[in-house]
């Protein structure tokens, strides 16, 4: 087992460096100038904001500084923001977008095992086709329209009530969170349910449920104690890269409900060519998708104990 951790986390490592050099070549070859904003023009402070940022020296040169700098933990200056390390808004951000991404992520989870369970149990009727209607639905559009649709709904509720049950927007208290952690889960927890669904009706059919039937097991017992157990594996699988996917995917939900979190300043930094910003937080959450899926990996191997003794084996 610590040899496959080992393994698993060299892998993870190369992977970020490819990420941090993917994004490194990728920002010396977008057009423009990052400095471009500034208000100093004169040549001789445009010489020394570029010896402070490094830019001065040879693209290989500033490569070697970056991946340097990188695998201490330090991102850099931002272009933009005058006197803020990267580090600095990652740390007062970071916090905003994982706590609207983990309330997201339950609601996915628990919504995508609860209706894909009930598809599964309903296959071919009417709560299958309803369930999978919405699925489909919440699959195809994408989350700023839900994000719009649901400030629409928090208005006309808050309008027929006549008082605020809701806020439009902001952040701060759990009403805040709510409706844009519903809104950021609802593609999550539509992929979810399809794949519980798929893997409920595989396990239906093993030898190990007919097995049970055959010894007189009650339908509640088998459902719970053989049937969810097992199909939920593949939901686990996923669970690392989701927590990933929605921490990352909710910068379009956070400018709509105005939330302070990490995503408004990624999006801010591409319309302002921060080099630094852009690299570090691209890093930061590659890294953090990375590190997810190696923590799925390991826990998977708990979860199913089929799966350590395959690796003792091998």
């Amino acid at each position: 087992m610590l040899a496959y951790i080992g393994r698993r986390l060299l892998s993870g490592a190369i992977t970020i460096w490819f990420i941090a050099t993917a994004t490194f070549a990728g920002m010396h070859m977008v057009p423009g100038d990052p400095l471009l904003n500034d208000k100093a023009v004169t040549p001789e402070i445009r010489a020394n904001l570029e010896k402070v940022y490094g830019l001065d020296k040879p693209v290989l040169q500033q490569y070697v500084i970056y991946l340097g700098n990188m695998a201490r933990g330090d991102f850099g200056i931002s272009f933009t923001q005058q006197n803020r390390s990267v580090n600095d808004i990652i740390a007062e951000h970071f916090p905003v977008s994982a706590t609207l991404g983990l309330l997201a992520l339950l609601f996915a989870a628990l919504g995508g095992i609860t209706w894909g369970a009930i598809t599964a149990l309903y296959r071919d009727q009417m709560p299958d086709f309803v369930i999978m209607f919405f699925v489909i639905v919440f699959v195809s559009v994408p989350s700023f329209v839900f994000a719009a649709i649901g400030q629409l709904a928090i208005l006309q509720v808050n309008d027929w009530l006549g008082f605020s049950l809701l806020p439009v927007a902001g952040w701060g208290t759990l009403a805040h969170m709510l409706v844009p952690a519903m809104v950021l889960g609802l593609g999550t927890m539509a992929y979810l349910t399809r794949l519980m669904r798929s893997s409920m009706l595989e396990v239906a059919d093993a030898d190990y449920i007919r097995t049970a039937r055959a010894k007189g097991l009650t339908p509640g017992r088998i459902f719970f104690r053989h049937q969810l157990r097992n199909a939920i594996l593949p939901v686990v699988t996923v669970l690392g890269p989701s927590i990933a996917s929605i921490t990352t995917g909710g910068f379009v939900v956070e400018l709509v409900f105005a939330i302070p979190g990490l995503g408004r300043y990624f999006i801010q930094a591409v319309q302002q060519l921060d080099y630094t910003v852009i690299m570090g937080t691209t890093v930061f959450y590659g890294a953090f998708l990375v590190l997810m899926v190696i923590a799925v990996d390991i826990l998977y191997g708990f979860i199913d104990p089929r799966i350590q003794v395959s690796r003792a084996v091998s």
